[in-house]
């Protein structure tokens, strides 16, 4: 069994959900140290003058980890978001396909950043057809750290195989996965080119934004694109 394991992001990008769909679990490392200015409160969409940010306002504590993170409803930040989607992808191909999807997921209330992130990747799992199982760490006590956890996680759910992303290299001990007797496999993925709705020249091409602007560009071939199942031909 081939096993992937990352912390829950907000509306992930592409390569995300790339290695999702190629392994047989996904584990959300959602019980360690929160990362502020990164990519578990916030990701990035496409606008008329290149990108923006869609930031979830958090009352994060040195050293919480994302499951303890707070999120902040002092601004109603779901409706900017929202507002935001529509602005940006009202015309695109996509996107009456998903809008009802999207204003129910906005509907929701999260009380920590771990829960929206998770059911945000839920939703994009949903609209791509991915139906990897998932957990996530916070449900068990796993009492390692670095490297030696990812392998406790790997032995636990009988995993012979461990997808790491491509820098991987920089972070991991790659001889405690050989002495473990646990296959390494490192992501191999580059972001596709597709059609977006704001693109005017070849040269204009964003890549690895959030999944959500695959989806609202590219509607039902989303996942075969994703896959590069699909090669489309950028005019």
């Amino acid at each position: 069994m081939k096993i992937a394991i990352h912390q829950p992001q907000y509306m992930p990008w592409s390569g995300y959900f790339h290695k999702m769909a190629s392994c047989d679990l996904f584990v959300f490392l959602d019980d360690v140290q929160f990362k502020k200015n990164e990519w578990q409160n916030r990701n990035r969409i496409r606008n008329a003058q290149g990108w923006q940010w869609l930031s979830v306002p958090t009352s994060y504590k040195f050293p919480q980890c994302i499951n303890q993170v707070q999120i902040s409803y002092e601004k109603e930040w779901r409706t900017n978001h929202l507002k935001s989607l529509e602005m940006c992808y009202s015309s695109a191909p996509g996107f009456k396909l998903y809008h009802s999807d999207v204003i129910n997921f906005y509907g929701n209330g999260w009380a920590t950043i771990d829960e929206c992130n998770i059911a945000s990747v839920n939703l994009l799992m949903k609209l791509l057809g991915i139906s990897t199982p998932v957990e996530r760490t916070s449900s068990y006590k796993f009492g390692h750290s670095a490297t030696e956890r990812l392998i406790e996680i790997c032995r636990y759910f009988k995993a012979d195989t461990y997808l790491a992303g491509a820098g991987g290299h920089d972070y991991m001990d790659v001889s405690l996965f050989v002495k473990a007797g646990i296959n390494l496999e490192f992501q191999e993925f580059k972001c596709p080119v597709y059609p977006q709705y704001w693109r005017k020249r070849e040269e204009d091409f964003i890549p690895n934004l959030s999944m959500l602007d695959l989806i609202f560009n590219c509607g039902p071939n989303s996942f075969k694109i994703l896959m590069n199942k699909n090669p489309i031909e950028i005019r």
